[in-house]
Order: C-alpha cells, then sequence, then structure tokens
C-alpha cells in the first residue's frame, strides 16, 4: 500500500516533469529561431548591400591591329556594339568595320560622297543615333550616318549588318576645316567650325539632309587666342570656344538673334591650352581637359552677379592626366566619361562622386579616340599606332559613394552643392540623386517631434497611476492605455492625413491657445484645491482628485475653440498662415511635422507608458514608507526616491519607445508631405527612411542603384533600432532583477 502510495505522488511529478521539459525545449527553440530570423535578416539586407561598394574593374577581352589606312595622324571615332560584337573605326582614311570575335574585316560600301575627300575635322552629332560630321580640306562638311542594324533569321539567329549613309557636301568655307562642333535635333542641325585661316563660324541647317535647304552662316568674333576646342550643346543655344590661352568662351546662340558673347572664363593655369572641350549625358555639365592634363566639369550657375544671370562655374575636379588629352567619351546612361592622353592612359571619372575609378595604360602611344559601349559596360579605344582596344567595364553602380550617400554634392542645375535625395525624375539623362542624409534627418525630426509629445505625458501618467491615483481607478485607466497600443497605424495615419491635418489647420490659433491656457489652467486649479477647505477636501477619496480636473480642462479646450476665430483675428492679424510667412518666414504645410508629432506621439504613449509605470511601480514599497516616516511629503518621495530609483526603467521605456518611432512607416507615410528636407520647423513636412522605403521600393528596378541603396536604408534601420532596443532590453532586465525581490 506505501508503494502504491508512493506510484501516486510520483506519477504526475514525473508528468510534470516532462511537461516542464518539452516546454523549456520549445521556449528554446523559439528563442533560437528568433535570433536566427534576426541574423537572416540581416545577412540578407547586408548581402544586397554589398555589391554597391564592390570595386570597379576592368578587363582587355580583344585586342587587334587596324589596317594602314587607318593610322594617319588625322581625326577619328570608334564605336562599338550594344554586345560589343562589332567595331567600328571611322578615320581621316576610310571607315571599316570589325568582327571582333574573329578580327576580320567586314566588308562595307563605302558612299560615294565620302571618296576623294581629305578629311581634316570630324564631330559626333550625340544622342543615341550615330550621326557624325566631317570636315574637309575644300572647306566643305558632309554629314554621315554610321552604324549597324539588327536582323533575326528564320532560326532565331541574331545577324547584324553595318551600314554607312553620307549627304551631299555642304560648302561652308574656302580654306580647309580644323576644328569642328556638330549637333542635330528635331529643330535642325547645328554646325560650329574654325577654319585654317582662323575664321570661327556656325551653320543651322533646317533638316540633316542638305539637298535644297542652303545653310544659314553666320560668322562669330575671333578669341584673342587660337581656338583648340569646340562644343555645342543639344539645345543648340550655347556654344563654347576653348582657346591656347587657357580660356573658354561663351557664344549664346539663337535661331532669331545674332549670336552674343556672353562670357570669357579662366578654366586652366596661364599659358596651359584647353585640350578638348565635351558634354556629359544631359549636356548640362561642360568637361573641359587642359593640355596639361586637367580634367573638370563645368555647369551653367545662377549668379546675381553674372549680366545675363548665368555664370559658367566649376563643379567638380576629377584627376589628372600626367600628359596632355587627346580624347574624350561620355557613357550614353550614367553621368560617367572616359579621357585618353598623349602617355597611352585611359581614365574612367564619374561626375557627381567626383571620383576616378579606373586608370588603364595602353603603352606609350597617345590615344586617337575612345568610345562607351551603349550599355555602358564596355570601352574602346584606338591609339596612333593602329591598336584597337576593346575592354569589360564591371562598374555598376559609379554614383553611390560615400560621399554621395552622406555627403553635400554639387549636382547638376543647383547653385551649390546640397544634400539631397531625388532618385527619379522626367528625364533619364538627369543625375539621381541618392543622398541619404536628409531621409536620416527626417527620420530623426519625426521621433524627436514624436518623443517631445509622448515622453512627457506618458511618464507623468505612468507616475500619476502609480503613485497618487486610487487603486480602483488605477485598475480602470491602465488598461485603457495600453489597449490603445493596439490600434493600428495604418488608421492613425489615415486619421491624420484626412482629418487631423485639415482640422489643425482651421484650429491652429485655437492650439496655440491651448499651449498656453491649459497649463495656466492647471497651475490655478492646483492653487485651488490647496486652498480648499478640509472639510471640502474629505468628501473626495485620496487619489481621485484628478477627476477634479478633467472638467476644467474640457472647460479650457472647449474655450480655446469657440474662440479659435477671435484669436486668429487677434494674435494673426485675421490669417494665420500670412502672419507665419511675414513675421517669422514660415511657410506652413498641411501635412506637417506637427501633426506627425500628435499622431505618433499617441502611437507611442503605450509602450512608454507602460514600461515606466511598471519601472515605477517596481520601485520597494518599504523605501517608499520610509521616506513618507521621515516626514517627506508624497511629491517629494515620488521626485527625490521614487524616480530615481525606477530611471533605469524609465530610459528603458524612452529607448523603447525611441526604437517604435524610429521604425513608423505608415503614419509618416499618409500624414506628411514625404518632402526631404533639412529642416527642424514644425510647419514643414519631411521624408523618413522606412516611408521612402516604402514609397520607392515598388518601382526600384531590381539590380539598380536605387534598389540597393534602399536596401542600405533598411539595414541603417535595422542596425539603429536592433542597438536601441537591445540597450534598453538590457536596462530593462537589470530593473526586473534589481527590484524582483523589493
Amino acid at each position: 500500500m506505501i508503494n502504491d502510495r508512493f506510484r501516486f505522488i510520483l506519477k504526475p511529478l514525473h508528468r510534470r516533469s516532462l511537461i516542464d521539459r518539452f516546454a523549456g525545449a520549445v521556449i528554446m527553440v523559439g528563442g533560437l529561431a528568433t535570433i536566427v530570423s534576426i541574423l537572416g535578416i540581416f545577412f540578407f539586407l547586408f548581402r544586397e548591400v554589398t555589391p554597391l561598394f564592390t570595386a570597379p574593374s576592368v578587363k582587355l577581352t580583344q585586342r587587334l591591329s587596324v589596317p594602314a589606312s587607318l593610322t594617319d595622324d588625322g581625326p577619328a571615332q570608334v564605336a562599338v556594339d550594344e554586345h560589343r560584337e562589332i567595331a567600328q573605326v571611322f578615320s581621316s582614311g576610310a571607315v571599316q568595320f570589325f568582327d571582333l570575335a574573329s578580327g576580320r574585316l567586314i566588308p562595307v560600301e563605302t558612299p560615294p560622297q565620302l571618296n576623294g575627300h581629305l578629311i581634316t575635322a570630324m564631330a559626333s552629332g550625340g544622342g543615341n543615333v550615330p550621326r557624325f560630321a566631317v570636315g574637309t580640306a575644300d572647306g566643305e562638311v558632309l554629314l554621315v550616318k554610321v552604324g549597324t542594324t539588327t536582323e533575326f533569321s528564320e532560326q532565331g539567329e541574331r545577324i547584324k549588318r553595318p551600314h554607312i549613309k553620307a549627304g551631299q557636301p555642304i560648302p561652308l568655307t574656302k580654306s580647309p576645316i580644323v576644328r569642328l562642333a556638330y549637333r542635330s535635333s528635331d529643330h535642325g542641325s547645328l554646325l560650329a567650325l574654325v577654319s585654317k585661316g582662323g575664321r570661327l563660324l556656325v551653320a543651322r541647317l533646317a533638316t540633316d539632309d542638305p539637298t535644297g535647304n542652303s545653310p544659314t552662316i553666320v560668322d562669330l568674333p575671333q578669341p584673342a587666342g587660337v581656338v583648340t576646342a569646340l562644343a555645342l550643346d543639344a539645345g543648340l543655344e550655347n556654344l563654347y570656344v576653348g582657346t591656347s590661352d587657357g580660356q573658354v568662351v561663351h557664344i549664346g546662340l539663337s535661331d532669331t538673334a545674332s549670336p552674343e558673347v556672353r562670357a570669357t572664363y579662366v578654366v586652366a593655369a596661364p599659358s596651359v591650352a584647353v585640350a578638348s572641350l565635351g558634354f556629359l549625358s544631359g549636356d548640362r555639365s561642360l568637361v573641359i581637359m587642359a593640355a596639361d592634363g586637367a580634367v573638370s566639369t563645368w555647369g551653367l550657375v545662377r549668379r546675381a552677379d553674372a549680366p545675363s544671370g548665368w555664370k559658367l562655374t566649376q563643379m567638380h575636379t576629377l584627376r589628372s592626366h600626367t600628359a596632355s588629352v587627346t580624347a574624350f567619351a561620355p557613357s550614353q546612361r550614367v553621368k560617367s566619361f572616359v579621357t585618353g592622353d598623349a602617355k597611352g592612359n585611359l581614365f574612367l571619372h564619374h561626375a557627381t562622386s567626383s571620383q576616378t575609378f579606373l586608370r588603364v595604360s595602353n603603352g606609350e602611344f597617345p590615344i586617337r579616340a575612345v568610345a562607351f559601349a551603349p550599355k555602358g559596360d564596355g570601352l574602346i579605344a584606338l591609339d596612333s599606332a593602329g591598336q584597337l582596344f576593346l575592354y569589360q567595364v564591371q562598374n555598376p553602380y559609379p554614383e553611390v559613394t560615400f560621399d554621395t550617400l552622406f555627403g553635400k554634392v554639387w549636382y547638376e542645375g543647383y547653385d551649390q552643392p546640397a544634400y539631397v535625395w531625388q532618385s527619379s525624375s522626367g528625364s533619364d539623362d538627369v543625375e539621381p540623386k541618392l543622398g541619404l542624409l536628409p531621409l536620416a534627418f527626417g527620420t530623426l525630426k519625426g521621433t524627436m517631434y514624436a518623443l517631445f509629445l509622448a515622453v512627457p505625458i506618458a511618464i507623468l501618467a505612468a507616475m500619476c497611476t502609480s503613485q497618487f491615483m486610487h487603486q480602483d481607478l488605477r485598475a480602470k485607466i491602465k488598461p485603457i492605455i495600453e489597449v490603445m497600443a493596439a490600434l493600428p497605424t495604418v488608421v492613425l495615419g489615415f486619421l491624420a492625413g484626412l482629418w487631423l491635418a485639415p482640422l489643425l489647420e482651421r484650429m491652429l490659433p485655437a492650439i496655440a491657445g491651448m499651449a498656453l491656457v491649459l497649463p495656466l489652467l492647471v497651475v490655478i486649479a492646483s492653487l485651488g484645491w490647496y486652498l480648499c477647505p478640509l472639510a471640502f477636501k474629505r468628501h473626495v477619496a485620496h487619489g481621485n482628485e484628478a477627476l477634479m480636473l478633467m472638467p476644467i480642462l474640457a472647460i479650457g479646450i472647449g474655450g480655446c475653440l469657440w474662440a479659435n476665430s477671435s484669436l486668429e483675428q487677434w494674435w494673426f492679424d485675421g490669417n494665420v498662415k500670412a502672419w507665419l510667412s511675414s513675421h517669422l518666414g514660415i511657410q506652413y504645410d498641411q501635412r506637417n511635422a506637427l501633426v506627425v508629432g500628435i499622431v505618433m506621439g499617441f502611437a507611442i504613449v503605450p509602450v512608454i507608458y507602460s514600461i515606466a509605470e511598471e519601472a515605477l511601480s517596481n520601485v520597494p514599497k518599504t523605501q517608499i514608507a520610509g521616506s513618507l516616516a521621515l516626514g517627506a511629503t508624497r511629491w517629494q518621495t515620488v521626485w527625490h526616491l521614487v524616480l530615481l530609483s525606477a530611471s533605469p526603467g524609465i530610459f528603458s521605456a524612452v529607448m523603447i519607445g525611441f526604437g517604435r518611432a524610429i521604425g513608423e512607416t505608415m503614419i509618416v507615410l499618409m500624414a506628411t508631405g514625404n518632402t526631404p528636407i533639412l529642416d527642424w520647423n514644425w510647419a514643414n513636412g519631411f521624408r523618413t527612411l522606412s516611408a521612402n522605403i516604402a514609397v520607392e521600393i515598388p518601382e526600384a528596378p531590381h539590380g539598380g542603384s536605387l534598389y540597393r541603396v534602399l536596401f542600405l536604408a533598411a539595414l541603417l534601420l535595422f542596425i539603429v533600432t536592433f542597438v536601441i532596443n537591445s540597450l534598453a532590453e538590457l536596462v530593462r532586465q537589470r530593473l526586473r532583477d534589481k527590484y524582483s525581490h523589493g
């Protein structure tokens, strides 16, 4: 019987032991799964971000010797198709195409217009269509189209056929053409040239085909030095003339008025000639290359002291060559360009980041011509020894560097360097602006405004409920505040954007009045309660005094709302927006930081309140009783004892609220104007990292710069929130360990 009794007792104990072990295993597996999930998220984000900072590379994939007819010292142009299968060399001797896989020449019939002419100058027309203008020793210009067409056979095989088309010669001057610039657009074509005698002129054509159209020729003023370089923009409105004395002359062009010299700029050291001029993609940045190897980009910037209101200003300085620059080619996709020098070196630059990424040496022979592949993944170069080089380039994210992400950058069209986020625009030629600092600032701004509202309210409410409020009332109020955390943030954002923002705009004078009236009413009510007779106070249960304040505050709020129009007329001259603009220089936006601060503060109040209230309630009652027994008042005990003892927990609450606010997405997405600006002004909007990810990621091309920068923003948010929440949890655990037996 005794054994049966022990067996009856041990059997439940064994069952409970198994259940405890099983529960412990489940908890351990869940904890490990959480840790593994967090690490998995981190490594996934890290993997997506890492390619942004991979060093660029260049690899020589083909080297050919061109025929002797292409190796003279005259001008030359090279190009390669988008698949890097066919290369073309256009020199003063001939036009030839090469099959890069086999290195063999591809026979192409040369137009008869090109036969019998000595080519002395050559220029590209820009754009995606390969158009060229060639100047001859007879003072004539021929417009030529050189390229390849792609066809597909019945078996689906890709077939590429080179072609050359040339127009009739256009007589422009009687002496050889030594410098030439050419641009073609929907409005016609424009030629700028310098003859051997030093004559500088422009010729405007209605179309690329001059048949039946006589060009309009206008002579231009002769610069002080010898003309060494010419550049025309795509708008056919600006001509830049480089001279032998290191100057660039800006000439304004118009089809209705005579050309005018707008300004002359010193762009190089004294007695150093301008070797070459060229535009980057989009034709807003002018690249100036000097005979001493200096390379820089310039742009027209608004300046009040300039006669025309615009001034050519140096924006970026790139790495200099050790010899004169002899070749230049811009990328068709990004703000990259390549330069070649007289010592056979090729430099790959990027204007936005002011970086020179790659340097390639081809020997000692000068580079005659260079070009990007249409996709930007290759380079082709021709030197004076007749060697044709084809390179494979790996540099998919040239616009992303630490400086462009977190520093000031001088973008095209801006008057000065700035912190800017603008990932897209109406034109593909506009450089992407991927500065994360405005987004990080907006994240901090929204968080600070939310904490300014939430921290005082939450901590004071926690002090009131834990130390001053009656237990019955506390048992009702605490769950109500904590259940506020269950409200979906998308609902709060919807209410903030569509209801609260217009309401605040209408009631802004009343809000300003509340900021003054409500604190004053609290002080008056507290003083009145202090002066009340003791007989009256006995009728109010201890801990319920706060209920007496609610109708007073309701009357104050109602009075301010009722007097909204009167307050606006009295304080703000009848128009609060105009008053803010004229007196404080503040432009009020309907969706602003104040709206976000109120709504996001409302969202994080329950988080801060719950943890702070728990920390305050866990202060040992014996310490509080001892303080009161020694003669301290309730408030003195709370201020000098309870707050100090609970300060680690309160810090933990604030940090968790900070982490909650810094990662908020829907409220800031729906309640702000999503304007990425650096401004603490409460009356305008901002854009946060989290909201920016939500807005941009659906349209970001997979694997592109924007796509990976958005993952970088997510990684930054992950690291910041992880560190903050971990620190807050450590402090909270220490608090629990310290007071768990109090």
